[in-house]
């Protein structure tokens, strides 16, 4: 089966699956596993090359509604008659049914089924441990200028209780919010949590945030509780949201969550 995956979750997906032998091309910022970076790759997630990829002639393509924009990818894989499954999550519950979603549609219907059943042991035990926490308000920042940040209907949201936290932005139904410093410090946030998209990690710094106006009337800012964390490990709607979950919470929680480490719960390494 020749497989195209057209963003960097549906490749994870297809990873935690055992698939990889299968998948021809990938978009350009599919980086994990790292051996994906020896693919073709097919353009930008929202650019993709359509004829590049109607040339490979796949079995099917893995596209996804996940940012705002690949309509057009969809639109057209439809018009020219590829053969294509379209992925659209926005919470934790849909990565699940996703990973048996695509697991029926190649083959993997029993790998998928045993990967989601630990997948949601795997979050019932940081539910657990996160009851006992007093839970601290998290500012999770996905893009600086304008201000994009997660509301209640995506999966950092529920990412933030797991590890004994609170969106401050919770209280807001989409997956996706535009907004206003002021508004950020208004909501008086105890961590701000830098994950810009497409960004490296290495290339934030906390002073992109400390040098705003007011930023020293939040408590983040004034206790120097601002991270910069790994955009891959929560701007990703697959399995590997579970490894960003166990580094983020013993940063919230260190009694009440085991230390980080790098290691998959899921594959076990």
């Amino acid at each position: 089966m020749n497989i195209v995956s057209l963003c960097p979750s549906n490749t994870e997906l297809l990873a935690y699956l055992g698939r990889l032998d299968d998948v021809i091309a990938v978009d350009q910022s599919s980086d994990w596993p790292p051996e994906v970076r020896r693919l073709p790759n097919v353009g930008p997630d929202l650019r993709i090359d359509i004829d590049q990829v109607e040339a490979l002639k796949p079995d099917l393509v893995v596209a996804s509604l996940s940012v705002p924009g690949m309509e057009r990818n969809i639109e057209e894989l439809a018009r020219r008659r590829l053969p294509h499954l379209v992925l659209a999550p926005n919470t934790l519950d849909d990565i699940a049914s996703d990973l048996l979603t695509l697991g029926e549609a190649i083959g993997e219907t029993q790998k998928a089924a045993d990967l989601v059943r630990r997948y949601r042991e795997f979050l019932a035990e940081y539910r657990e441990r996160a009851a006992a926490a007093e839970p601290v308000r998290l500012y999770w920042e996905w893009w600086p200028r304008p201000i994009f940040t997660p509301g209640g209907g995506n999966w950092l949201s529920e990412l933030s209780e797991l590890a004994g936290g609170r969106n401050v932005f919770a209280d807001c139904p989409q997956a996706s919010i535009q907004t206003e410093w002021d508004e950020v410090v208004a909501r008086n946030p105890a961590h701000i949590l830098l994950v810009w998209v497409g960004v490296q990690t290495k290339k934030m710094r906390p002073s992109a945030v400390t040098q705003r106006p007011k930023a020293n009337e939040t408590d983040a800012v004034r206790n120097g509780r601002i991270h910069l964390l790994e955009e891959a490990l929560y701007c990703r709607p697959s399995p590997r949201l579970l490894v960003g979950l166990k580094k983020l919470a013993p940063r919230l929680h260190p009694s009440l969550f085991p230390p980080a480490d790098d290691s998959d719960p899921l594959l076990g390494r």
